[in-house]
């Protein structure tokens, strides 16, 4: 009777012990080269960061030929030893959509590009990350392009996968890979209007149900980017990264008429970019407020408990955004 009263104990301390390990930290990396500041260095430390997803290229088309081509490699200047290293591959949707796409080919060579990455910069990666926003038209070549990537490279693969293809999984098929991470943000379409296109709750209401029967275990990818629509005339002429609103704020050339909207008073040159005089500039950012209520409303609809939270990206702009402890706040909400 004892020795049954202490397996089952045990058997309750494991199960509790399971149920309240937190998802690790986790960051994307998205610059074509790789060398941390020291405000970034400080955030991996202090995070205890062990595993970066790095961009390692992206697969476009030639202009002329129309065959998919590697854009802009990844370059390393940083000693990354104490990290684990996830190379990802974003794949453009249209390079897909090809009808007559060599999917061997295409998984072949971009294996190889990976290992030549890795044998120079002596990485032993254990898993690849695939990105890319598949449709209905490309998902036939995509789920082909999968099964196929994964039996030549013989390691853990993942793929990112968007709310749409959550919900409507039975129509979009799910990916034959070992995990997904959901992208938990371009969520909107980029307009001249007030909304915030990269976290909208209202929007996001619409799939939460969903992702409990969904069947691929999820990890998360949450936003700590920011950028500014620049619109001329009530359209949208594009988008400017990296623009300081403390800067704008003081700029003479700029007038905020709003909580998002800045006015142009004179025409000017800003950061390489020209602004015409009453272009507007609607700044797009996600606050701390919002990184909370993302983690609290997804923990209550998951069908398992994440593993890992990816923060997108690591850049000493994007940081500079939020208090030190950020991070360690949102997985504590799981």
């Amino acid at each position: 009777m004892l020795k049954r009263f202490l397996i089952g104990l045990l058997v309750c301390l494991l199960f509790s012990c399971g149920k309240n390990e937190k998802p690790i930290i986790a960051f994307y990396y998205w610059k074509t080269i790789l060398r941390f500041s020291e405000t970034e260095k400080e955030i991996l430390r202090d995070n205890d960061v062990s595993k970066l997803y790095v961009r390692y290229f992206d697969i476009g088309l030639n202009p002329v030929s129309q065959e998919p081509i590697p854009v802009s490699p990844i370059h390393f200047q940083e000693n990354i030893n104490n990290f684990g290293i996830v190379p990802v591959v974003f794949i453009q949707n249209k390079v897909m959509l090809m009808p007559n796409l060599n999917i061997d080919d295409l998984a072949q060579k971009t294996i190889h590009l990976i290992e030549e990455i890795n044998t120079k910069n002596k990485i032993n990666c254990q898993e690849i990350q695939i990105d890319c926003d598949w449709t209905l038209k490309s998902k036939e070549n995509y789920l082909k392009f999968i099964e196929r990537f994964k039996k030549l490279s013989k390691k853990k693969l993942s793929a990112t996968i968007r709310l749409h293809q959550v919900k409507y999984f039975k129509k979009t098929k799910i990916p034959s890979v070992d995990s997904g991470v959901l992208m938990y943000y371009n969520m909107g379409t980029i307009s001249p209007d007030s909304l915030n296109s990269i976290y909208s709750k209202k929007v996001a209401e619409r799939y939460l149900e969903s992702l409990k029967k969904y069947p691929l275990h999820l990890d998360l990818a949450l936003p700590i980017y920011s950028w500014a629509v620049h619109i001329r005339n009530q359209k949208v002429i594009g988008l400017r990264s990296k623009l300081n609103v403390s800067e704008l704020k003081n700029d003479a050339n700029f007038e905020k008429i709003g909580t998002i909207f800045f006015k142009v008073k004179r025409s000017n040159y800003k950061n390489g970019t020209f602004y015409e005089k009453n272009d507007l500039l609607k700044i797009e950012a996600i606050s701390s407020g919002d990184l909370i209520e993302m983690a609290k409303d997804l923990d209550g609809n998951l069908a398992q408990a994440p593993r890992e939270i990816i923060f997108y990206d690591l850049d000493e702009f994007n940081i500079k955004n939020y208090e030190k402890n950020i991070f360690e706040q949102v997985v504590s909400c799981f």
